[in-house]
Order: structure tokens, then C-alpha cells, then sequence
């Protein structure tokens, strides 16, 4: 008699993650990979807005495990009261003890403050949104890498019940923008908040970016070339978020147990568009240094190139761009060629001699040493730091 082959039952996942903004679509794509390389799951998934209440189907779903953005205390409740393994991916603090895969705020803070810093800015600004606890983490990253840089940082004094009210916040936003030194480089706490702040500029004659230049987080792309200008935005690696927390929710679900899982994803890069494009230093000749360097990153530049470029002497260039942008020429080179290779690394499976030889390092070897010396790793080791092992 042939033997009767026994299936294990596809496990029931529910997906409270919103679908009305890029960061939660690609938060979806990772789960959808994870499923593709180790097995599907059966998927309860509804349309949602970000914090929208409980979808009504959940308080009667039976299944075994969620996948959840917890921005409210009632989104919370309803998925504490299922009584199944949850994975959080909200930054948000309404579910403690929860394990949680969510984006790096401080890296994603620094990242966005240097990108200001290396166009030469020196004041700044922060406008974040009341409803969201990762909001205010944010700003607080944001204005501690700008102390680390000796910078100071205005935050615009949100409330919650500003949003009730567009005009009465966008006077007071004008308000803020207009009384703020300039130029001045502002973060906003993602790519909505960015564009409201580019059509306030536009409103009260700020000029973008000459005298505001505005980045946002997230990077949805439709809406970020959609901005006038189109707005610049740190690119949260959010489909390793997703891929993440299926990986810990499967886990979970065959029964393993993990204290407190918290796992940070850094942000890949920084999408540069029109909305940060200037060079805001006082020696045009040094501004034509800064811009040669960034239209020749990836070419076989040397120091003197730029010097040359610039009308200046290499000692006296290199001094006055430490003193501006706080690293030698080189250094700035190599980080700019850096983070394209650690984006390329991360999202693609391209080689790493190409990679080399495509952000300007030429050799896997060159690559490999200034890789080791400014981030302290091999392009391998940060190829493969991106998976957390558990």
C-alpha cells in the first residue's frame, strides 16, 4: 500500500501594513521575497491608510501569525488580543516587548545631516509631525549628529492639532522658515512633510535651494518628482524590513523563542534631486571644487585635478575644504564613491570587482582597502551584514 505522504498546513499571516505610501509597499515586497525563497504563506492583506483603525475582519481572524506597522494604541490592542506571534514594523512605542524590525533613526539622521553638511550649509532646521513617536526620534538624531558636527539645529514647534488646520499651519510654518538663518538646510521627517514645506517655500518667495534646501526620508519616487523642485530624500532600506520581520516571524511561529528582538536597518543612500542642489560656501573657487568632485566621482580623478579646476593650490584647497566640509579631499572622494558601491552592494547582486570598477575604485582590491579603513569592513562582510543572522 503506498504511503500516505503527510503536508504541514500553510501558515495564516495576516499584513497590517498600509498600502498608501512607498515605504509600506516596499515593506511588502520583502515579506513577498522572504515567501518566494521559503515557502508561501497564506496572506490576509486589506487596504489600509496610515493610522487607520483595526481592519474589521481582524477581531474574528483565527491564524497564526501578524506582520504589523503599530502607529496607534488601537492597532495595538487588536493585535495583542489575536494571541499569536507578532512582528512590529512601526518605530513607533505602542507595543513594548514586542520583537520589531524597523529602519536605523540615527543612521538615517546622520546620513541626511551630512548630505546637508557637504553642501557647505551651516544652519539648519528640523520639521517633523506630531503624530508619530519616530518622528520625534528623527529630530532628535538629527540635532545630535548636527552637535557631534559643532552645528546647531532650530526644530519647528509642531502640534498635533496643527493638522487639523493646513492654513493655520502654514502660516506657522512660514512663519519658522522665514525667521530661520540662510541658507538653510532643512530635514523633514518624510517625503510628505517635504513637499508641504517646498509648496510653503514657493507660497512666501523662499527660493529652493538657494535659500531652503529641503530633504525628506522615505524616497517615494513618484511623489518625490512630483515636488517642485523634485525633493531630495534618504532611502530607507525598507524591503529588508519586511524581509526581516517575515524571517523573525517565521521563527517565531515553528515555536523559537527571542528575548527582545529589536533589529535597525540602515537607510542605502541618499536619492539627490533638485531640491538640495547647491554648493552654499563663500569662495566660488572652492565651489567649483565641490561641484567638479561631484560631476567627476566616479572618474580617475586625482587631488590635483580638482585643485587645478579650482584656480587654487592643492595645500591651500585641501585647507580651506577641511575646514569646510571636516574631511580632506580624499577622504570626501572615497565616501562619495563609497556610498554608491554600499548601495549597489545592498540592492543589487552585481560583482563586487564591477562595483569597483563602476564608482571609480577601479580594482576590487582598491575597493576592498577603503572600504576596511572608512567603514571597517570588507565590501563582503557589508554585503552580508545586511542579513542578521539569528
Amino acid at each position: 500500500m503506498a504511503q500516505r505522504t503527510h503536508f504541514r498546513p500553510r501558515r495564516v499571516v495576516a499584513l497590517l501594513v498600509e498600502t498608501s505610501n512607498a515605504f509600506s509597499r516596499e515593506v511588502l515586497h520583502g515579506v513577498r521575497d522572504w515567501m518566494r525563497a521559503h515557502g508561501s504563506w497564506a496572506i490576509h492583506l486589506s487596504e489600509q491608510g496610515r493610522g487607520d483603525q483595526p481592519p474589521s475582519w481582524i477581531h474574528q481572524w483565527q491564524g497564526d501569525g501578524i506582520i504589523a506597522r503599530i502607529e496607534t494604541p488601537a492597532i495595538a490592542k487588536a493585535v495583542h488580543a489575536c494571541g499569536v506571534p507578532v512582528v512590529n514594523v512601526s518605530a513607533s512605542s505602542f507595543a513594548p516587548g514586542v520583537p520589531s524590525v524597523i529602519s536605523d533613526s540615527g543612521a538615517l539622521a546622520r546620513m541626511a545631516a551630512m548630505h546637508l553638511l557637504e553642501r557647505g550649509l551651516r544652519s539648519f532646521g528640523y520639521c517633523g509631525d506630531a503624530r508619530f513617536e519616530w518622528s520625534r526620534r528623527h529630530g532628535e538624531n538629527f540635532v545630535a549628529a548636527l552637535r557631534e558636527a559643532g552645528h546647531r539645529c532650530a526644530v519647528f514647534p509642531v502640534a498635533r492639532d496643527d493638522f487639523a488646520n493646513w492654513k493655520r499651519e502654514q502660516t506657522k510654518l512660514a512663519r519658522w522658515l522665514t525667521s530661520l538663518p540662510k541658507p538653510v538646510g532643512v530635514m523633514a521627517c518624510y517625503d510628505i512633510r517635504g513637499q508641504q514645506l517646498l509648496d510653503v517655500c514657493r507660497a512666501v518667495g523662499l527660493r529652493v535651494p538657494e535659500e531652503v534646501a529641503v530633504i525628506g526620508q522615505h524616497n517615494d519616487e513618484l511623489l518625490c518628482e512630483l515636488c517642485e523642485p523634485p525633493l531630495s530624500s534618504v532611502i530607507p532600506n525598507a524591503r529588508l524590513v519586511g524581509l526581516e520581520a517575515a524571517h523573525i516571524l517565521d521563527l517565531l511561529m515553528r515555536g523559537k523563542e527571542l528575548d527582545s528582538v529589536a533589529v535597525k536597518i540602515p537607510p542605502v543612500g541618499v536619492a539627490t534631486r533638485a531640491s538640495t542642489d547647491l554648493v552654499a560656501v563663500d569662495d566660488p573657487r572652492l565651489t567649483v571644487a565641490i561641484r567638479f568632485i561631484r560631476e567627476h566621482t566616479f572618474d580617475p580623478i586625482m587631488v590635483n585635478d580638482i585643485a587645478r579646476a579650482a584656480g587654487m593650490s592643492r595645500s591651500l584647497l585641501e585647507r580651506k575644504f577641511r575646514d569646510v566640509v571636516g574631511a580632506s579631499i580624499w577622504d570626501h572622494v572615497l565616501q562619495l564613491r563609497l556610498r554608491a558601491a554600499e548601495q549597489m552592494l545592498t540592492q543589487t547582486t552585481v560583482s563586487i570587482a564591477e562595483i569597483a570598477d563602476r564608482t571609480g575604485f577601479g580594482t576590487a582590491e582598491h575597493f576592498s582597502a577603503s572600504c576596511k579603513r572608512l567603514k571597517g569592513v570588507s565590501p563582503r562582510e557589508l554585503r552580508q551584514g545586511r542579513r542578521r543572522k539569528l
